[in-house]
């Protein structure tokens, strides 16, 4: 509800700060002097449109701040969370405008800055204005199924409908994507076939591409091995490193058996004698080096043929890996991964066939719930006529025929509300045909069109706090009477407002706030509200009587309507 009210520099007001109460407030005053001022303070705090016009003269600024106190589950609070505003439900909740002069207005929740679209979608879950100027959203067609299904009360049964086309819609949509991507295996059929049959006949396994670049390296050097050997050999096999060797050491065995040679004092006998022996040596070195050499060739084991075999097999792996684009290693990978594409073209047309038969399943499902929804809805739309038409009457209203007018959404549009358009319609004159609420032109009518549509949805939840705003105009006597108890209905369990110029009204109310207009010290019009006692009501009520000459008269039948309260 609303707890305070400040405003600051707005049109005739320079300052007003006033608290609020429960139950049902009357704002009177004569005309002129502000009432209206108020509510379109208000309306600006709940993101209305604003003026510079609107800020009041000398003044550099408006200000304009509302205070409400929420219940911990009021859906304001989920609003807010959705917008990263920080609140606490165990405070007031605090909306304000600026107005500069110059520079853009400026919209805060809580203190911090927000969009003023945000303070208009907040704003229509706390009050509700009915007037001549600022029809509440329940003249508004988008929402008169869920008031419908509100008044109805079967709102376990919309939960439902929302459920089944959620679970529809996701069934829908993951149906789709199995069909695209069966269609792009069938597209690309051929080619899979192709490709699964070629990569069969390569047969490419996992870590073969490793196993023969290792072979391939040790034949490449096996080769390099055995022409070495060969070489080696045939140069250890020439005759001419042997026959000089031999005839050296024939030529120095000579020598040694010539006869006195050791007995020679030049030392010979011991040289030759170690001549002799390293061409022996020489010999019998080369004789070694020679079989070692064709011993290395145990080791050489180059094959040309398995070069052959493993390079052409790698050529092949390689040319594969660039035709299906991946590296060669991944080929066995590749394989499979083709594999489970092309099954595709047939094992996902049973899984496509389940798909197709549960999204079938699904509609047959949500659509069974929006039958019932709907049947309900027709019954509902009934009662909900006959109410409305009861409240009509005594307001004054006799004349207008009000009906709930139903049509089935086009398939393409949410289901989630069910398959019923429903909007509200009245016919202004018997045989002029239903229309929109908004062919009411009458401020007053509009007014009390909308308080018996209230009435009528007075358990099906909406705003905590109600404005209406003169909707006893053009009328009195009884029909004002039925207006002040419908209002003081309404506020049993709603904080209610009524600018109101009738008597009948403003005694109905729990308390009164009187609308004064005065001249302060420099000469300027004022507005302020002062809120009244029991004696002052009688006064104020007194005057709304006889006007601005207060008789006895007056007080007394001012005094019976308070008491008949």
């Amino acid at each position: 509800m609303l707890y305070a009210l400040s405003i600051r520099s707005f049109v005739l007001i320079d300052r007003l700060d006033v608290e609020a109460s429960d139950g049902f407030t009357a704002l009177t005053g004569e005309t002129g002097a502000g009432k209206s001022i108020i509510l379109d303070a208000l309306s600006i705090m709940l993101g209305g449109s604003v003026s510079r016009d609107q800020i009041r003269a000398g003044a550099d600024q408006a200000t304009l701040a509302a205070e409400f106190a929420l219940d911990p589950d009021h859906a304001a609070w989920k609003s807010l969370e959705c917008h990263g505003v920080a609140f606490s439900k165990q405070e007031t909740l605090l909306l304000k405008r600026t107005i500069p002069r110059k520079g853009p207005s400026r919209a805060f929740i809580n203190g911090q800055p927000v969009a003023a679209a945000t303070l208009a979608e907040l704003g229509q879950s706390i009050v509700e204005i009915h007037g001549q100027h600022a029809a509440s959203h329940l003249l508004k067609p988008s929402t008169h199924l869920d008031l419908l299904d509100a008044f109805a009360g079967h709102m376990d049964l919309v939960v439902d409908c929302e459920t089944g086309w959620r679970d529809l819609d996701a069934m829908r949509t993951s149906h789709a994507a199995l069909e695209q991507n069966v269609q792009s295996a069938r597209d690309r059929r051929d080619w899979l076939t192709f490709a699964v049959q070629e990569l069969t006949t390569l047969a490419p396994e996992s870590g073969e591409v490793e196993t023969l670049t290792a072979q391939r390296s040790v034949l490449l050097q096996s080769e390099r091995i055995t022409d070495s050997i060969d070489e080696a050999t045939r140069a250890l096999d020439v005759s001419s490193l042997e026959d000089p060797l031999t005839c050296a050491a024939k030529s120095v065995d000579r020598i040694l058996r010539i006869p006195g040679l050791e007995q020679m004092e030049t030392g010979m006998a011991p040289s030759v004698s170690g001549a002799a022996d390293a061409v022996d040596r020489a010999l019998i070195e080369l004789n070694e080096a020679r079989s070692a050499v064709q011993a290395l060739g145990q080791f050489a084991m180059h094959d040309p043929a398995r070069l052959e075999a493993i390079e052409s097999r790698l050529f092949a792996l390689r040319a594969a890996a660039r035709k299906f684009d991946c590296q060669p290693e991944d080929l066995a990978d590749r394989r499979s991964a083709l594999e489970a594409d092309l099954a595709l073209c047939s094992a996902e047309t049973e899984a496509l066939q389940e798909s197709t038969a549960a999204v079938k399943r699904a509609e047959t499902a949500w659509s069974e719930i929006a039958q019932r929804l709907s049947a309900q809805r027709q019954s509902a739309a009934k009662k909900l006529e006959a109410a409305i038409h009861k409240e009509l009457s005594p307001l004054h209203l006799e004349r207008v025929s009000f009906r709930v007018a139903f049509a089935e959404r086009p398939g393409e549009t949410s289901g989630a509300k069910g398959k019923d358009h429903v909007c509200f319609e009245v016919e202004t004159n018997p045989g002029g045909g239903y229309g929109a609420l908004n062919r009411i032109a009458s401020g007053g009518e509009l007014a009390r069109f909308s308080l018996a549509l209230k009435c009528a949805l007075s358990q099906s939840g909406g705003a905590q706090t109600l404005i209406f705003d003169e909707a006893d105009q053009g009328v009195g006597g009884a029909v004002a009477a039925a207006i002040g108890e419908r209002l003081a209905k309404l506020a049993g369990d709603r904080q209610v407002f009524a600018v109101t110029h009738s008597p009948q009204v403003a005694s109905a109310a729990n308390r009164q706030w009187r609308v004064l207009k005065e001249t302060d010290r420099k000469g300027q019009t004022i507005s302020h509200i002062a809120q009244l006692d029991d004696g002052q009501r009688l006064e104020e009520i007194a005057r709304m009587l006889s006007g601005s000459s207060i008789t006895d008269e007056a007080r007394a039948a001012a005094s019976k309507l308070l008491e008949a309260a």
